[in-house]
């Protein structure tokens, strides 16, 4: 299997930054659509595909984010082009037949309340993950949240449904000249270890 151009890494991973300020530039519609069309193909366990994502792109959207979150987080908010919220269906396995079909994997998880919630959280985090991987291959920037009430945006969003909020993530094009200067990160040998 072929490996990425360092050019590819960097826009990735080793370059990208987090963004806190935006460019007055949309996101199309069908940008976002092919955002999805990548990162639904990012592997979770049993296929289970629990992420559920509600872009907000509108003012009225935004109206009904903005009191759900931290004051930390609404300019950057307000301004962003988009914000997904990434949530996980809490019934992500009634889609199992379809999505795992060799095998009985519903009859794992049904009546397995803390199976359920482990599994979806950990896996719509997961694919959470592969929505900013994609968003940047494909040239646009990510600023993730947390700081915003669960509970709010779960009624306000998720009313009636088995939706319920992970995180949050801005997506546009990032103002470069606003960042701050970059953090530092752990090397190697602070934190992994080879057993």
């Amino acid at each position: 299997m072929a490996t990425l151009l360092p050019e590819a890494l960097d826009t990735i991973f080793i370059k990208a930054r987090t963004h806190y300020a935006w460019l007055d530039k949309p996101v199309p519609p069908e940008l976002l659509h092919r955002i999805y069309d990548i990162m639904k193909w990012g592997p979770t366990s049993a296929n289970c595909s629990p992420a559920r994502l509600v872009f907000v792109t509108t003012a009225a959207g935004k109206a009904r984010l903005i009191p759900c979150l931290s004051p930390g987080n609404v300019e950057k908010t307000k301004t962003a082009p988009v914000t997904a919220i990434v949530a996980q269906d809490m019934e992500f396995y009634n889609q199992l037949p379809k999505l795992f079909p060799h095998t009985d994997a519903r009859s794992w998880f049904a009546g397995n309340a803390p199976l359920i919630e482990s599994t979806a959280f950990r896996n719509a985090t997961l694919q959470g993950a592969y929505l900013m991987i994609a968003a940047r291959a494909l040239g646009l920037d990510c600023g993730p949240m947390s700081g915003f009430d669960n509970a709010k945006v779960d009624a306000e969003f998720f009313g009636g449904t088995s939706w319920r909020s992970n995180f949050l993530c801005n997506i546009g094009y990032g103002d470069a000249v606003r960042l701050h200067p970059r953090s530092p990160r752990f090397e190697f040998d602070e934190c992994c270890k080879i057993v």
